[in-house]
């Protein structure tokens, strides 16, 4: 559905004096002219960052301890996942038990009400800017992958034994570094002219040093995956499952115990002195919502992976503005945050 803009061009009389827009709860049907929206409550969407990795072992990979002091390589190609970070935001959705109907009048000011795709409403009365272009993602060209082969000397290709071999790339390796050491001390027998030559000379030695490494280390390729789940928090919660991560399967559901769990907290900060009231507040104007805080924290074991305060609509009120805002002798214009429905910023412009 597309932005909804809604422009009622209502009758215009000479004799009236300033009546008021008036608004109901609820979907009305039948001749009643008028636009229908809804305010929008929070869920908290919870981004996981995770990355498959797929190690391939290197040719040498046996020898990585002893000549390069490389611990801990395996020989043996593996799969697996890792966790990158977990991030979370509050979105807004419709809420279906805050949905109302402004009623347009005849002596009402006509306004130009801008709903969001999914019916929460987003302003009244303001310009509409023009639409801004998406730019074009920019093209990712890989890398060409560097052959390690291709820097080996004669000595070190014509040796009779992989232990040999691996023997004089590791020299190799170590000659590396200290060419690299005597260029950034300006100790090297050439030194470059200028900085920007200096620069392509590290950064040739840089990958050299890598390819031949990688023949001990072995070669991670990484694919990045991003993975969301939303959260209804309708209370405050205390150590619920939020998602559960397995290095072998990545982000599983909460209930899959193939995972280590993740957990997530909700503690409502009380930001908002919010008043007890008898039954149903009486619609009394345009609705808009003042959201409350939460304190949100996500925790696997003792390690804290995310705490922040994030802007809740369940733990805030709802509030409404003056019907006179909206009468014959003023243009109000209003923004409202469409994920908390607040308010953003009101002008009142007295007509002459």
């Amino acid at each position: 559905m597309k932005k909804l803009m809604i422009l009622t061009e209502l009758l215009m009389i000479t004799s009236v004096a300033s009546a008021q827009t008036e608004v109901l709860t609820g979907v009305t049907r039948g001749k009643d002219f008028g636009v229908t929206y809804a305010l929008p409550k929070t869920q908290i969407e919870v981004e996981v960052k995770a990355n498959k990795v797929n190690y391939t072992p290197g040719e040498f990979s046996k020898y990585a301890d002893r000549y390069l002091r490389l611990n801990n390589v395996s020989a043996d190609p593996e799969e697996y996942w890792e966790l990158v970070s977990v991030k979370a935001k509050s979105v807004g959705v419709p809420d279906s038990e805050n949905v109302y109907f402004v009623k347009m009048k005849d002596r009402t000011v006509a306004p130009l009400i801008e709903l969001t795709e999914d019916g929460i409403i987003k302003s009244i009365n303001m310009p509409l800017g023009p639409k801004k272009a998406t730019p074009a993602p920019t093209p990712i060209v890989a890398k060409k992958k560097v052959n390690a082969r291709d820097f080996l000397t004669e000595e070190i290709l014509m040796a009779n034994s992989s232990a040999k071999m691996a023997e004089l790339i590791a020299k190799e390796i170590y000659n590396i570094r200290e060419s690299k050491n005597a260029l950034v001390r300006g100790q090297a027998e050439n030194m470059p002219k200028d900085g920007e030559q200096l620069k392509l000379m590290l950064n040739s030695l840089d990958e050299q040093e890598t390819a031949m490494t990688e023949m001990f280390s072995g070669v991670k390729n990484k694919e990045e995956k991003i993975f969301t789940i939303r959260i209804d928090p309708a209370k405050e919660l205390t150590d619920e499952v939020a998602f559960r991560f397995s290095k072998k399967l990545g982000v599983v559901a909460n209930n899959d115990l193939a995972g280590v769990p993740v957990y997530i907290s909700l503690k409502d900060v009380k930001t908002l002195n919010v008043p007890q009231e008898d039954g149903k507040k009486k619609v009394e104007g345009i609705a808009y919502n003042v959201p409350g805080k939460a304190l949100v924290t996500l925790t696997e074991g003792k390690t804290k992976l995310f705490e922040d305060e994030l802007p809740v609509t369940q733990f805030g009120t709802i509030e409404y503005l003056a019907p006179a805002l909206f009468n014959k002798k003023a243009t109000t214009k209003v923004s409202f945050n469409p994920v908390t429905g607040g308010l953003i910023k009101v002008d009142r412009e007295e007509e002459n």
